[in-house]
């Protein structure tokens, strides 16, 4: 079987002369979360329709699971959910109503278990006789999850899911997706957050003006942003224009008044070095810390101008 459950390859798309995407190259490995992140208008939502078979695209391949999905699209829908930014559930229905009628659609032997067993895993049991009218963004945004995994898809598509959902509703649904990962599930997930991509995904992918930029480990992209970083504060402007003399061999960078920052490509070698020179030259510190890169330093690397 193969462990390739998504494969991009030089995708494009241009609206009325406009290359919305170019050249996107992603490859999804089975049971992984890939996050797609990129600015409002990168070309995001453009490629998940292109992968699911709702829009053409203008040279290039997808296939899923080997599928050809402009060959096969029949066959490849088979095999994915999509659930889009806007949630699809129909508000004048209960939630229970909701996924039985999703499951008798999709002629589930029993619509009536699969709705009650989906219900109880997304903690909707106790509201599934409510019009969900009446559900919070994130319960509906949870049916909506729900919704998508009736029949058991092996591969699950999430076009910004938290997109509106307050912090407390955003963790529940990270948390959700972690466990749809954990039993098999290969999801891609579209975003703009970059704690989203950071806590959830196995691969990130950075799409900026319809490129993908940099590709790799959330731990790989924050390479991208340079490395660690020791931060020293000193107590008075003296002791830092000392150390700034005695330490410059290692490149300080004096971020502010009584503050300098060294680049660690040997941590635990240079942070001994520097601390061992300032305890010899009495130099007392206010505080030390490590500083590492973050996604949003990458983003802002990787988006500036």
């Amino acid at each position: 079987m193969s462990t390739i459950a998504l494969e991009i390859k030089n995708t494009k798309k241009s609206y009325k002369g406009n290359e919305v995407l170019r050249n996107v190259n992603i490859t999804v490995k089975a049971g992984s979360i890939y996050a797609l992140l990129g600015a409002n208008g990168a070309g995001k939502s453009t490629l998940l329709k292109i992968v699911t078979g709702l829009l053409n695209s203008d040279g290039g391949k997808v296939t899923i699971k080997d599928i050809d999905v402009a060959d096969n699209p029949v066959a490849a829908q088979k095999l994915f959910s999509f659930s889009s930014q806007n949630t699809t559930v129909d508000g004048v229905l209960t939630g229970y109503e909701n996924l039985h009628l999703i499951a008798k659609l999709r002629h589930k032997l029993n619509p009536k278990k699969v709705a009650e067993g989906l219900l109880d895993k997304f903690d909707l049991t106790e509201a599934k006789d409510k019009a969900v009218s009446t559900y919070s963004g994130g319960m509906r945004r949870r049916l909506d999850l729900a919704m998508s995994l009736v029949g058991d898809p092996e591969i699950i598509f999430l076009d910004e899911p938290t997109t509106g959902l307050d912090l407390k509703s955003r963790q529940e649904l990270w948390n959700t997706i972690k466990e749809m990962k954990s039993q098999g599930k290969t999801i891609l997930i579209t975003t703009q957050y970059l704690e989203e991509a950071d806590y959830l995904a196995d691969q990130i992918g950075f799409l900026r003006e319809g490129e993908i930029v940099a590709n790799g480990t959330p731990d790989e992209m924050k390479r991208l942003a340079g490395a660690d970083k020791l931060l020293l504060v000193f107590n008075n402007l003296q002791d830092t224009e000392r150390a700034l003399k005695l330490l410059v061999s290692y490149s300080p960078i004096k971020r502010a008044d009584c503050e300098i920052s060294i680049d660690l490509d040997e941590e635990i070698k240079t942070t001994l070095n520097v601390l061992n020179t300032l305890t010899t030259e009495k130099i007392d510190l206010k505080m030390f810390k490590m500083i590492t890169p973050t996604l949003d330093d990458v983003f802002m690397k990787l988006t500036k101008g």
